[in-house]
């Protein structure tokens, strides 16, 4: 089964201590490209379009992974900047100007030292939000990833079931010629060929809804793909004829250690807890100094001054946004609990649509359709021989063509379930990705220092 590599879990406890690495995601670098549809390569009916090509261009061309991609640079740019130290002010004071005999002259130079290491606190703090949208990103890849499978399965499905409408009108119509020879004959009865020119007509009128529902289906893969404009195109790939036995229950642990989802949201709790830290260092008074140096022209010597101020937690040592991060981080630590289940819930849904598939696709290839098939072929020489009658051949053909796109459409439902188990159980390749939740704003609190 692919994956996206991610690190282990971490225990809940130790969350805030451990910095999980940054995930290498694909596009990250180009998330400010423009969508360029006419630069996309143009398929010829030879080579049909493959899932390996719609997946590459989705990574290349859907919105929502752009969007991801950019909530990441956009925290690695507050990230850098809330560590940035405070600029000193330089100035020039002049006093007792109306009385030249006596003024002042002085040049100052002033700066603020932020106390209790709360800059790096602040990087802190900002480096676990910078993972936690790295994940963000790999996890919309992923979504985008699996919904175009799904999509993509669909439409292949779609396209053989009109593939097999057109093979059957193709026998309905040999059937009408048929009975029409046989009723000039004198052989067969007029209602023999009004009832094969029903069966024609019920066939027709599903081959029509294959059309239109392969359109659908293209144009939905194409949006999931982030190019709407592609006509469409054969598509080259196989439908599933058999499903391997899975390990429900490793398989399970492994999506939970290995699930980007997941490492986002244990990032997000070691956020919680560096802000935690960060915001009980907030009550250390910040120190402020100033130097100055100048003329005294009522004396004529020089002069230099020194200044020192540092403000009193008197009235308030930061206790709101003490009390506001350590909720946030019971919040943040049920959080992964929480994706966890909803990993497991997913799952669970996805192994029944699975399992059940999967039992539809083996009876279907196995037995259901040779027996239909075989008893397709005997109802025909019978029916020449004139052995039986047209109703049996009636029924013989609607059991095998219903028997032929059921399953089809089993076929559909296991390439979909197999693709969201593969998918680490993420959908929604089209929805808006998780932006980043901070700013720049804990170098503001640091730099007031109250």
């Amino acid at each position: 089964m692919a994956r996206t590599e991610a690190p282990a879990p971490l225990p809940l406890a130790a969350a805030g201590e451990v910095e999980t690495p940054e995930p290498e995601i694909q596009g990250v670098a180009h998330f400010e490209a423009e969508v360029d549809v006419k630069a996309a390569p143009e398929p010829t009916v030879a080579d049909g379009w493959s899932l390996a090509r719609f997946e590459s261009l989705a990574l290349t061309h859907n919105p929502s992974i752009q969007q991801a991609n950019a909530s990441a640079h956009k925290a690695m740019g507050y990230r850098d900047q809330v560590g940035r130290k405070p600029n000193p002010t330089v100035g020039y004071n002049a006093t007792q100007l109306a009385d030249r005999g006596t003024d002042q002259h002085v040049a100052f130079v002033e700066q603020d030292y932020v106390t209790a290491d709360k800059l790096c606190l602040n990087e802190r703090v900002l480096n676990q939000e910078v993972q936690s949208q790295l994940w963000e990103a790999s996890t919309q890849q992923q979504r985008v990833l699996t919904d175009v499978r799904i999509a993509f399965y669909r439409t292949l499905a779609a396209q053989r079931r009109l593939e097999l409408t057109t093979e059957f009108e193709t026998l309905a119509r040999n059937a009408v010629a048929t009975a029409n020879a046989r009723y000039e004959a004198k052989e067969g009865a007029k209602t023999e060929v009004l009832q094969f020119e029903i069966q024609l007509q019920e066939i027709l009128i599903q081959r029509q809804q294959a059309e239109a529902t392969l359109k659908a289906q293209w144009k939905q893969l194409a949006a999931v793909a982030g190019m709407p404009e592609l006509a469409p195109q054969p598509l080259v790939g196989e439908l599933p004829v058999a499903a391997p036995e899975r390990e429900w229950d490793l398989l399970v642990q492994e999506l939970i250690s290995s699930s980007p989802e997941v490492s986002a949201a244990r990032a997000r709790l070691a956020r919680a807890k560096a802000n935690i830290d960060r915001q009980e260092a907030q009550s250390t008074p910040n120190l402020q100094f100033q130097v100055a140096a100048g003329r005294d022209n009522g004396t004529g010597s020089g002069m230099i001054n020194a200044q020192v101020g540092v403000p009193i937690p008197f009235h308030n040592a930061n206790e709101g946004n003490i009390s506001a991060a350590q909720a946030e981080y019971c919040r943040a630590s049920q959080e992964v609990r929480r994706l966890e289940l909803s990993i497991q819930s997913r799952l669970a849904e996805a192994r029944g649509e699975y399992e059940s598939a999967a039992a539809a696709v083996r009876m279907a290839g196995s037995d259901i359709l040779p027996r239909a098939e075989e008893t397709l072929r005997l109802v025909d020489q019978a029916y020449g021989a004139g052995e039986f009658d047209f109703l049996q051949v009636l029924v013989a053909r609607k059991t095998f063509f219903e028997q032929n796109l059921a399953f089809v459409k089993s076929q559909a439902a296991l390439a979909e379930a197999t693709s969201l188990v593969e998918g680490m159980v993420l959908t929604g390749g089209l929805d808006a990705s998780r932006d980043t939740e901070f700013d720049s704003g804990l170098r503001d609190q640091a730099l007031n220092g109250q």
